[in-house]
């Protein structure tokens, strides 16, 4: 039967409850970050002269890094903990976004962008991991789908924050309050239990009186055993769904921040910064349900969601200004 976030978090313990707020704060400061880029991007673009093309390719360093960062951070999590490696991921994300205000021209800026991503590509998978090892097999997916849902607080909050601090300062000051997330890894690092499962597993190595198998060690520990039997439909499945998910959706919140506050001789909307602000703040409040599909226990939540994004695109799909609308996504 579904139960609500409220049920949800009733039935847990204490260091689970930390655990899904680490991992969900760490999620909300990641988009927090990540979008301050979108956000600024049209001031960015007249100060350094930059074109479409070229800042749309600054982005699309930050998102393969951010797979990069996954697998990467994915064997450091290994090593160090889950709980160690996704503060490494918080500061990682942090200090870059903060140094993206210090650039000087378009490579230091796609050099801090670059790294921001393996930071946030860290993020995704540390604590999701950290959540999926403390929290029961019942539970599991409900508690993700919570922490993925702090995405859109974190996009809203963003949204602004940017909006404020424009109307004050420089695109500059806006990365530099991209810092701010570093001070979670200090309630991290007191109050946040490490993964139980992961201890077990470091204890069991080092207590071991003979070393595991190499053979045994490539049949149980291999990465490529997702795509073998009986995983590799859900696993090639799952792929899918989120290339074609984050495709779309990254390919239109990049461009809309830009395209929404320009103005109108320009080829935006010339809804100015607060009106920007505004409107963004309100389709990522009502976002936060796209991600909780788990909660409903249902898959046809999940194709409902993708089926009204794809036919209830914003304005940019249907404005006649062809400059903007054709770097936009239209299903």
């Amino acid at each position: 039967m579904p139960i609500g976030p409220i049920q949800l978090l009733r039935q847990a313990t204490p260091g689970q409850r930390r655990t899904l707020l680490a991992a969900a704060l760490g999620w909300m400061l990641d988009a927090f970050d990540a979008m301050l880029y979108a956000l600024v991007l049209a001031h960015v673009m007249r100060d350094f002269g930059m074109s479409k093309a070229t800042a749309g390719l600054l982005y699309t360093l930050t998102l393969v890094a951010s797979g990069i960062g996954g697998v990467l951070f994915g064997f450091l999590a290994d090593r160090i903990g889950r709980k160690r490696a996704l503060m490494l991921s918080i500061l990682t994300y942090s200090i870059c976004s903060f140094a993206s205000g210090l650039s000087t021209g378009i490579v230091s800026l796609a050099v801090f962008r670059f790294i921001l991503g393996l930071g946030m590509g860290g993020e995704w998978n540390t604590g999701a991991t950290l959540v999926a090892e403390t929290w029961p097999d019942n539970l599991r997916a409900k508690a993700i789908s919570l922490v993925q849902s702090s995405w859109a607080i974190g996009f809203a909050l963003a949204a602004l924050v940017a909006g404020v601090v424009l109307r004050y300062a420089n695109w500059r000051a806006v990365f530099f309050v991209g810092i701010l997330p570093a001070a979670l890894t200090l309630w991290i690092q007191s109050r946040v239990p490490e993964s139980e499962m992961w201890e077990k597993r470091q204890h069991t190595v080092r207590d071991a009186a003979l070393p595991v198998p190499l053979t045994q060690q490539t049949t149980d520990n291999s990465f490529l055993q997702i795509f073998r039997p009986p995983y590799r439909k859900s696993t090639i499945t799952l792929l899918l769904l989120n290339f074609f998910g984050m495709f779309g959706w990254w390919g239109l919140f990049t461009w809309i921040p830009p395209y929404l506050s320009l103005p109108v001789e320009q080829g935006g909307r010339g809804f100015g910064v607060m009106g920007a602000t505004s409107l963004l703040v309100i389709l990522n409040l009502f976002g936060m349900f796209r991600d909780t599909p788990a909660l409903a226990g249902s898959r046809t939540t999940l194709a409902v969601a993708a089926l009204l994004f794809c036919t209830h695109l914003p304005p940019p799909c249907s404005s006649p200004s062809m400059q903007w609308r054709d770097l936009l996504p239209c299903c």
